[in-house]
């Protein structure tokens, strides 16, 4: 719940489904997500079938969330080819995140660990021109909290306060479930619609393998990009 004025953490209902991944928390997106998953074939065999084609932790992703803080600043610009990304796709707002999770199937981006220690994220020190909103043409600046924090370190303490609540103490365990246990890989990670794209998998290429040293380096960039699943438990 990012848009309440109070947060109550003894109502579950302020809280994500643990036990689904980011990518389905929308119900409605359940359906495109197993239908793209049984329409999906390679011909060449190469690619096994997935359920999203982007990743829930990558380098872009701690790029858009850090974007104010260096290096990261930095590391955004070079990404985007010397430039700030367009100011409607930066982080500018923590409400309007949740929503963009909720009405977007593509974007499965998880929390990075900054959102439960470091409020200086959340705050534009430097001064760095981020632009305009399109729709509101309102300048980007600091991050847009939702109605419960008074401030970010107040957004940052009830967040951590959401984190080690008895709610999430009695489900973390679902999600552990999906990012690094067995709902992970296999059939029951199809059943829990939790298959990514190949490349994301420990053991998924052999590197060595590839002679061609262009091939190499491309995959090596792909598996860059896209984000790595962790070793499963």
């Amino acid at each position: 719940d990012y848009v309440s004025e109070t947060l109550d953490l003894t109502d579950p209902a302020v809280f994500r489904d643990l036990s689904k991944p980011i990518g389905v928390a929308n119900e409605r997106h359940a359906r495109d997500v197993k239908e793209k998953y049984e329409s999906f074939e390679d011909p060449t065999g190469t690619v096994d079938k997935f359920h999203y084609g982007t990743h829930y932790s990558n380098a872009a992703g701690v790029m858009h969330y850090l974007i104010r803080t260096e290096p990261f600043t930095t590391l955004h610009i070079q990404l985007q080819s010397g430039r700030f990304d367009c100011s409607d796709r930066q982080f500018h707002s923590v409400p309007a995140a949740w929503q963009a999770r909720m009405e977007n199937p593509v974007d499965v981006k998880e929390l990075i660990p900054e959102f439960f220690y470091f409020p200086e994220f959340l705050e534009n020190q430097n001064g760095f021109d981020l632009g305009c909103l399109q729709l509101s043409n309102e300048k980007v600046g600091d991050v847009v909290l939702p109605r419960w924090a008074r401030s970010r370190e107040d957004f940052i303490y009830q967040h951590r306060k959401a984190l080690e609540s008895e709610y999430v103490s009695a489900h973390l365990h679902e999600w552990i479930d999906l990012i690094f246990g067995y709902k992970q890989r296999g059939p029951a990670a199809v059943e829990a619609l939790n298959v990514f794209y190949y490349c994301t998998y420990e053991g998924a290429v052999d590197l060595d393998a590839i002679a061609d040293e262009t091939q190499r380096k491309a995959l090596e960039g792909i598996i860059s990009n896209f984000g790595q699943t962790p070793c499963q438990l």
